[in-house]
């Protein structure tokens, strides 16, 4: 594996085993990630939420099934917020979101497998234009992981957002009309979508930004003032990981935009 850019603030949160067992329903509020049993799998995901992302996944994918879901979440979040290349970005997610159907086929019962893949192939095709995803029939793919983790694992936060980001970035790409028609995607049950998410998970830096970012697209500028609400409560918040450094960031910074 080439070397990882390294996360500036990598070490400033120190997790051990203790420490991230005392806060795991919090930090896993979003993706519903069962706590492991496996003491190799725990320092792994301690990895992760140290932000030393190339470690996590070098050591998830060492480990096999039982540490794919941290491999790939730390694939994912690294491609999506710190990789400066683009073909190397997109490689990166083609990699997890194959890791991922893989696993599925193994373990259909591990809702990680579904949302990893979906979240993948999701940010990989904002990369590549949403528009041309769907002519290559990603978006069907997507759907159909989102809907299956939800429907294996109610609670799962993140998977409400991602969907529900689904149906915006079609409609805002296509249009409503051939939103829906074409793709199923609905502005209703992607706005529902998104109130479900912060529902499940409302003070999180993930669950703010995402619906802030998704309302603009569903109904347009007469929703920026409360975009920009949810945007300030997230750039606002004290982040608890490496990966909420990065949502936090990513709020602040769209707000100087």
């Amino acid at each position: 594996m080439a070397e990882w850019t390294p996360f500036p603030s990598a070490g400033h949160d120190r997790f051990d085993a203790a420490r991230l067992k005392t806060l795991w329903s919090r930090l896993h509020m979003g993706d519903a990630e069962p706590w492991p049993e496996d003491p190799a799998v725990v320092q792994t995901w301690a990895l992760f939420h140290n932000g030393e992302f190339q470690r996590a996944a070098e050591a998830g994918l060492a480990i096999g099934d039982a540490g794919l879901n941290v491999a790939n979440k730390a694939t994912c979040i690294y491609a999506n917020y710190l990789e400066p290349r683009e073909k190397t970005r997109q490689d990166l997610l083609l990699e997890a979101a194959s890791r991922a159907e893989s696993l599925q086929r193994r373990h259909p019962d591990n809702t990680g497998a579904w949302y990893w893949q979906a979240y993948a192939l999701g940010r990989y095709s904002q990369g590549i234009s949403v528009a041309k995803a769907l002519t290559q029939g990603l978006g069907v793919r997507i759907k159909g992981a989102l809907e299956t983790a939800i429907a294996r694992c109610p609670q799962h936060a993140d998977a409400h957002l991602a969907l529900a980001a689904f149906h915006a970035e079609v409609i805002d790409k296509v249009g409503s009309m051939v939103g829906g028609m074409t793709y199923g995607a609905n502005k209703a049950q992607g706005l529902a979508l998104y109130q479900k998410a912060m529902a499940l998970n409302p003070d999180s830096a993930v669950t703010l930004t995402e619906y802030a970012n998704g309302l603009v697209m569903l109904e347009g500028a007469d929703r920026l003032p409360e975009a920009n609400r949810l945007l300030d409560r997230a750039a606002s918040m004290e982040p608890l990981d490496a990966m909420e450094r990065l949502y936090v960031a990513s709020a602040r910074v769209a707000l100087e935009g």
